[in-house]
Parts: C-alpha cells; structure tokens; sequence
C-alpha cells in the first residue's frame, strides 16, 4: 500500500530545475573554455559560462535566504544513522528489489547519504569552483590587488577545473540514483509535481 505526500515545495523545484539547468550550461561552455571541444566558439562559451555564474550566485544567495527563512535548512544536517543501511540498499538492494531504507517525509526529504553528498557540495565542492571562478573572472585586477605574487592562474585553473569534475561526478550520480524509486521516473516526477509516492 502506497500513498503521496507533499514534499518539495513550488520554489524548491524551481530552485532544483534552475540550478541543474545552470550548472549543466556552465558544465557544458566550462570544458569548452578549457579546450576540450569547440561547439560555441571560446569568446561565446566565456560570455554564456560568465552568465550562467552570476545567475546561479544570484539563485543561490536567493535560496540561502529562503532555507533559512523558511527553516528548511534543517534538511541538510548531516547525520550517520542508517547511512551502513542505505549504502547496502545501493550496492545490492537495488538489484534485489530489496526494500528502501529510508522513506521520506515532510520534515526529513533527503536520506543520510543524499545530506552527506549535499554537505560535501556545500563545503569542499561549492567554496573551491566560485573561489576560484572568481580569481579567473578577476584575473586581470590581480596585479592591481596585489595577487599576482601569490596566484598562478595555472594552480587556479587546474582548482577549477578539478572542482568541475567533482560537480560533474555528483550531477551523474545524483541523475543515475533519481531511477532508484519504485519506478525509474518516480523521484523525477516528485521534483515535478512536488508528490512523492511513499509505501
């Protein structure tokens, strides 16, 4: 027997859906600035990359304030309880249709594991991209500032790059575990509709 709760509020799907969409296009123009590809053109993918960076500190600063207000930062503490349980459910229990450990609720969305991934964008992932984003963006004030004897933009780049890796690692395995509901599309349709479907 299942039923539907209300779990993700109107703003945080807007958040989930704006952030995703602009971390995929600063993902996307990011490794073209870094010469993996060509697709936009060096000076388009650094004009749209730039963009999207100070749309997304503008969504976050926004969200930051709605958590906050609203206490739903409360979802993101960090807990170890049951976190054994739910990585056993996703090594094996997903191939054995063996039960979920974790269900949620209103007042706990997000299961140990998805708080501790979240505490290590928010704290090792998030700080080392926008810090050294911004050195680049800043990168011809350095001299002005007195930076260039403590800066190499190469250490800033390879810093970057490496925390745009990491964002890309969480954003394959966050898509990969919203097929791990009772249905392939059911975290998906949650974070559409806001209803989660619980047993």
């Amino acid at each position: 027997m299942s039923e539907k709760i209300y779990v993700f509020k109107r703003f945080e799907r807007f958040w989930h859906w704006s952030q995703a969409l602009l971390i995929i296009t600063m993902l996307v123009t990011g490794f073209e600035v870094h010469g993996s590809y060509m697709l936009l053109g060096f000076a388009k993918a650094v004009e749209i990359h730039t963009l999207a960076a100070w749309t997304l500190v503008g969504l976050w600063t926004f969200a930051i304030f709605w958590h906050f207000t609203t206490g739903e930062w409360k979802q993101y503490i960090p807990t170890l309880q049951k976190v054994d349980a739910m990585i056993k459910y996703y090594a094996v229990g997903i191939f054995t249709h063996a039960p979920h450990p974790f269900k949620a609720t209103q007042l706990k969305k997000h299961n140990p594991l998805q708080r501790l991934a979240y505490l290590w964008v928010l704290v090792m992932v998030g700080p080392l991209i926008w810090v050294t984003g911004w050195f680049y963006l800043f990168y011809d004030q350095w001299i002005t500032w007195g930076w260039d004897a403590y800066l190499s933009l190469e250490w800033v780049a390879f810093f970057h790059a490496a925390a745009a890796f990491m964002m890309l690692v969480f954003l394959i395995a966050h898509v990969y575990l919203t097929t791990a509901g009772h249905t392939p599309t059911a975290h998906i349709k949650a974070m559409i509709t806001g209803w989660e479907e619980v047993d």
